[in-house]
């Protein structure tokens, strides 16, 4: 396995941990996250912050990794995401493409059905 792809497996399975300190260490510090499609969040600081806002509801998640494939510094990562929450629960089809810089991820853009997320968010 290519190291840029060993780095998300092991960035998608800290998701169950829900640490996101831990998750904005795996970004460089200019890194960004699109989490399509909302705006995009700039810097490894605001990027913790708002996966803190994002998930604070969340009581356990669980990313499953369907395929995954790399060529030089960008990784393509498809993926199940089934998250639990205060809220609803949801199981996600989502597909990540991560730009890497130095073993870090310098872009996250995040591929899914926000209808999907928001329907089940409410359901609860």
């Amino acid at each position: 396995m290519h190291d840029n792809e060993g780095i998300i497996v092991e960035f998608v399975a800290a998701w169950s941990q829900l640490d996101p300190a831990r998750l904005a260490s795996y970004f460089t510090e200019d890194g960004c996250y699109y989490n399509m499609p909302f705006q995009p969040v700039r810097g490894r600081k605001a990027i913790e912050q708002f996966i803190a806002e994002f998930t604070k509801t969340w009581t356990s998640t669980t990313w499953d990794i369907i395929q995954i494939s790399s060529s030089e510094d960008v990784v393509f990562c498809e993926r199940l995401d089934r998250t639990k929450s205060s809220q609803g629960d949801v199981d996600l089809p989502c597909v990540g493409v991560f730009l890497m810089r130095d073993g870090k991820i310098n872009e996250w853009r995040d591929y899914f059905d926000a209808n999907t997320y928001s329907r089940a968010m409410s359901a609860a």
